[in-house]
């Protein structure tokens, strides 16, 4: 089963990386155990949204900074740390993969500009 996580960077590189599928596991363990009741569900879901409406609104406000927000699934093996790695070992690669694979939250990019010599 694929992990699932959201990722924010901007011109200076990534700022957060949040395991989704961590907060989905212990939502439906809250479920089962009935800690938390169903009708009152305050629980880590949304928690969970809480944050990543943080980091959106951080990155509508900072937007001098083109901050990036994707989700991204990822192999069950493929931790917070292998992606923080790559992400300082080879951030160019790993914004362009993420891009190409992942899924759009916000973005404030700035594409590359095609000239035209006439």
């Amino acid at each position: 089963m694929p992990n699932c996580f959201v990722l924010s960077w901007d011109m200076h590189g990534l700022e957060a990386c949040i395991n989704v599928t961590d907060y989905e596991k212990k939502a439906v363990w809250d479920i089962l155990t009935e800690e938390v009741n169903n009708k009152d569900h305050v629980g880590s879901m949304s928690s969970l949204r809480n944050t990543i409406n943080a980091i959106v609104l951080r990155a509508r406000y900072n937007s001098q900074r083109h901050y990036e927000v994707y989700s991204v699934q990822v192999d069950d093996g493929i931790t917070k740390d292998d992606i923080v790695d790559m992400f300082d070992s080879n951030p160019q690669s790993m914004a362009e993969l993420i891009r190409e694979r992942g899924n759009k939250i916000y973005s404030d990019r700035i594409e590359k500009q095609r000239q035209v010599i006439t």
